[in-house]
């Protein structure tokens, strides 16, 4: 059994960690993942506050388990949203897009933990020296907005810099990423695009099956020219964006045609308008199960890979 402190810190069984993806972590993929043993995100996005209240409340109907919510910071409604988290006295709190630090007093007052998602080593010394419970180590490779460094590169290096667990993500999908993850430093993962493909995500299907066509090359990114580099799937919407930016578009009319395309592919199930969202993982992720499957299998095979390694060295 593969415990650490991120289990201690979160009161969960298992270190893997669902990602707080938009459209895509609702309460029933997150009480799912909970009730595997692990934790479970809602992804509030831009959600206005009812919305990510509704959700709460839903998955406290569903799983008696810790679970998270994932503020992105850019929201137009993240001041309300945090009220909500508040008033629900949600266990722990994700963030993305920004600084919390304005949040943590008030989230610390009731016991909410507070792991914000960073992408430098300079981000993460100064989320620690403002209390943050532990940080999400997140690479380029994954899906939605990313940074520039990678994973396995980045997480030894946060490892190194901070004394609160490190959570690795991006471009983990399964045993050998988690026993990878560990190895570089990391006490957990954080996982999406895997967990997109379950029974229990309630994403359409053709976004899901997109995910698992996906190959090794699938996953791109587009947007770099407005500052805000999203990856996702190649489609018709990658190639307009492509498109755009050779002709050297504003960012703002190219930030134009992304809006309401997550949605589209989510939601509609338009997989060649819309933003398929997914990280460079997509091409590993097999087929689509229950969660509690996919996290069995997950922990088997890092017991399994850990234990294989270990007999190497010992050669």
């Amino acid at each position: 059994m593969i415990y650490t402190r991120v289990c201690e810190i979160l009161g969960i069984e298992h270190p893997i960690i669902q990602g707080g993806m938009a459209w895509v972590a609702t309460a029933e993929l997150a009480a799912a993942v909970s009730n595997a043993g692990g934790l479970g995100i809602i992804g509030a996005g831009n959600a206005p506050a009812d919305v990510v209240e509704k959700e709460i409340i839903k998955a406290k109907g569903m799983t008696g388990k810790p679970f998270g919510v994932n503020v992105m910071l850019l929201s137009p409604f993240v001041d309300e949203v945090m009220d909500v988290i508040i008033k629900n006295k949600v266990k722990v709190v994700t963030t993305g897009a920004g600084n919390p630090g304005k949040y943590i007093g008030r989230l610390k007052e009731i016991g909410t933990r507070i792991i914000p998602v960073v992408p430098s080593v300079a981000l993460a010394k100064r989320m620690e020296s403002m209390g943050v419970d532990a940080v999400i180590v997140e690479g380029t490779e994954a899906g939605g907005h990313i940074g520039e460094l990678t994973t396995m590169c980045l997480v030894p290096q946060i490892a190194d810099a901070v004394r609160v667990p490190v959570i690795a993500a991006g471009g983990i999908a399964d045993g050998r990423g988690l026993a990878a993850a560990m190895i570089l430093g990391a006490e957990g993962v954080q996982i999406g695009t895997r967990f997109v493909c379950s029974d229990e995500c309630t994403a359409h299907k053709n976004y899901k099956e997109a995910i698992v066509k996906a190959k090794d090359r699938d996953a791109v990114v587009t947007g770099r020219s407005t500052g805000h580099p999203v990856r996702c799937l190649k489609n018709r919407l990658t190639r307009e964006f492509e498109y755009l930016e050779q002709r050297g578009i504003s960012p703002e009319e190219i930030e134009k045609l992304g809006a309401g395309k997550l949605k589209e592919a989510v939601v509609d199930g338009n997989v060649e308008s819309g933003s398929v969202m997914a990280g460079q993982i997509a091409g590993l992720v097999g087929d689509i199960k229950p969660v509690k499957e996919i996290i069995d299998q997950l922990l088997k095979e890092a017991e399994n890979v850990m234990s294989d390694t270990m007999q190497i060295f010992r050669r």
